[in-house]
């Protein structure tokens, strides 16, 4: 177990703090569509020198100079336009600050790896610890300037982070590099700027209960009606009373529209939010509010009854039952899904996997034990090396994304999610779990042995198998040895105490007045010449 690092407990993973649910904004007219751009394009340069001001205060912004960027915003728009402007602005801002965490973070690790590895001589091998010297001269001197380059950037990051400084782009960094690009995207000037318009819009509200509906800005009534809160340069736009504007379309949630309807009619809180989908030509509306965070179950109810152990790869889930002592039941399942096309269709292919991983978990009324996955900072080239294939393959898993699906799915079908830690599952699955699991009619992958280990590690069980009852040759005749004593116990060398009763491939009648003693009980009646047996101790390996 020496140099292993500390494994973290399970625990149960926290429900969803909010619900969305989006509906298409069907039978426009025109002149919606033109007031919708209008809108959506003033917000959206109010938006943009908005975050400008955020980003020029840094660590100095304070309250006052939030209040302050409000009243510049109201005169040209309204007060809760600008709220949820100033709002979204800081919400950008902290998560950009997040962003420059992880990369600095990933920069360091970059760095340490580089220099561990420079400092060993030429073509020294590494270990499973650490990672050995480089292979020739030449990759070490080109590894040496990419020192300077990591390190460079590094103390740009750390300098920015220190001032305040954060770089972002409204609409996406990576739209915009597209532009440079356009061949590869496949798209002509005037898709990108249209896209780049659409991204760039502000068209988002936050709710207020005790307001009509839930949400004075942007309005839309239990029978689907929507209207707009004109800013005030717009407000001759309006075709309703009060500086509004009334959509020609109507909406209908097919999901969760009895709840969305529920908190509108009693005039809770409800955040909306318009955006084009320029490649379909359509407008759709999102609906959005917070519930009361889930009750978890505690985790040993979790594990009264057994779990199903969920192995997470990049084009599949490898799930295994296992009972409340940590046994697989019955045959592995596999949940296969395709990772390719765009964002759109492997968020579809990763959905359509869990509903049915959970449908059967529900069937059997059953918790899902899942690795804690976060490849944030171990998917960079220092870490891996040459083994491009491989950074592909957890670059393109979507872990973050595929934790908050699964915890909201897991929610609405009352199915609690135990999270562990990932270390070491797949290799010690494959070690104790792989080979024992094959038989004649089933070939047990490396995938479904390490869907056992995260299982039996959510239950408490250590992932080590008990060890094999010694053979008949020896002196107990394969008797009831079943588990290997750990380093330190006491009389862990000693003989086996005699238990009254009859046993299973006990000794016969008679026979038992030395049923402590080896040497008396060897078969071939000579322990005292041959020397004492004893059975050795066997090498823990978790």
């Amino acid at each position: 177990m020496g140099g292993l690092r500390e494994l973290a407990a399970p625990f149960v993973a926290l429900g969803p703090s909010g619900v969305a649910v989006r509906d298409r904004l069907k039978h426009l007219t025109a002149e919606d569509e033109k007031v919708l751009r209008l809108v959506g394009d003033h917000l959206g340069t109010l938006a943009s020198r908005d975050l400008k001001a955020r980003c020029a205060a840094g660590l100095e912004h304070d309250t006052e100079q939030w209040a302050e960027r409000k009243r510049l915003l109201t005169g040209e728009s309204s007060s809760r336009w600008a709220g949820s402007i100033t709002k979204a602005t800081h919400d950008q801002w902290a998560l950009a600050r997040r962003g420059q965490l992880a990369h600095i973070q990933s920069l360091e690790s970059g760095v340490r790896t580089i220099a561990h590895r420079l400092s060993l001589p030429v073509g020294e091998q590494g270990g499973r610890k650490a990672p050995g010297g480089y292979r020739t001269r030449q990759e070490w001197f080109a590894k040496t300037r990419r020192l300077h380059v990591l390190a460079d950037r590094l103390d740009a990051a750390r300098a920015d982070r220190a001032a305040g400084i954060v770089h972002v782009v409204r609409g996406g960094k990576r739209l915009l590099n597209t532009r440079h690009h356009l061949d590869q995207a496949e798209l002509t000037e005037e898709q990108w700027r249209t896209q780049w318009q659409a991204g760039r819009r502000f068209l988002q509200a936050d709710g207020e209960s005790g307001k009509p509906y839930g949400n004075e800005t942007i309005r839309v009534t239990p029978d689907g009606e929507v209207s707009i809160k004109l800013p005030a340069p717009l407000a001759h736009l309006a075709n309703a009373p009060h500086g509004r504007y009334v959509l020609a379309s109507r909406v209908s949630f097919a999901h969760r529209g009895e709840q969305w309807r529920d908190r509108v009619t009693a005039n809770r809180a409800v955040a909306y939010r318009i955006h084009e989908d320029t490649l379909r030509g359509r407008w759709y509306l999102t609906a959005s509010w917070t519930i009361p965070p889930v009750q978890t179950v505690p985790l040993a109810a979790a594990r009264a009854n057994g779990l199903i152990g969920v192995d997470t790869n990049a084009d599949h889930f490898a799930a295994w039952r296992l009972d409340e002592h940590g046994n697989p039941v019955g045959e592995p399942l596999r949940f296969d899904y395709d990772l390719t096309g765009n964002a759109q269709h492997r968020d579809a292919e990763v959905r359509h996997a869990l509903i049915r991983l959970l449908h059967w978990a529900k069937r059997r009324g059953l918790a899902i034990a899942i690795e804690d996955l976060d490849f944030t900072a171990e998917k960079t080239r220092e870490k891996h090396g040459r083994h491009k294939k491989f950074r592909k393959l957890i670059s393109g898993m979507p872990v973050s994304r595929l934790r908050a699906q699964l915890v909201s799915m897991a929610a609405e079908l009352g199915i609690t999610i135990v999270a562990v830690d990932p270390a070491y599952t797949s290799k010690w699955g494959a070690e104790h779990w792989q080979k024992p699991l094959t038989t004649q009619t089933r070939k047990t992958t490396r995938h479904d042995a390490a869907a056992v280990a995260i299982g039996r590690r959510a239950l408490g069980h250590p992932i080590r198998r008990r060890t094999a009852p010694p053979p008949h040759d020896q002196s107990d005749r394969a008797g009831h040895r079943t588990v290997q004593a750990r380093w330190g116990t006491p009389r862990r060398e000693g003989n086996r105490p005699r238990i009254p009763g009859p046993r299973t491939r006990s000794v016969r009648a008679g026979r038992g007045a030395n049923a402590v003693d080896q040497n008396a009980q060897h078969r071939s009646g000579r322990s005292a010449e041959h020397g004492s047996w004893q059975q050795d101790s066997l090498p823990l390996s978790l």
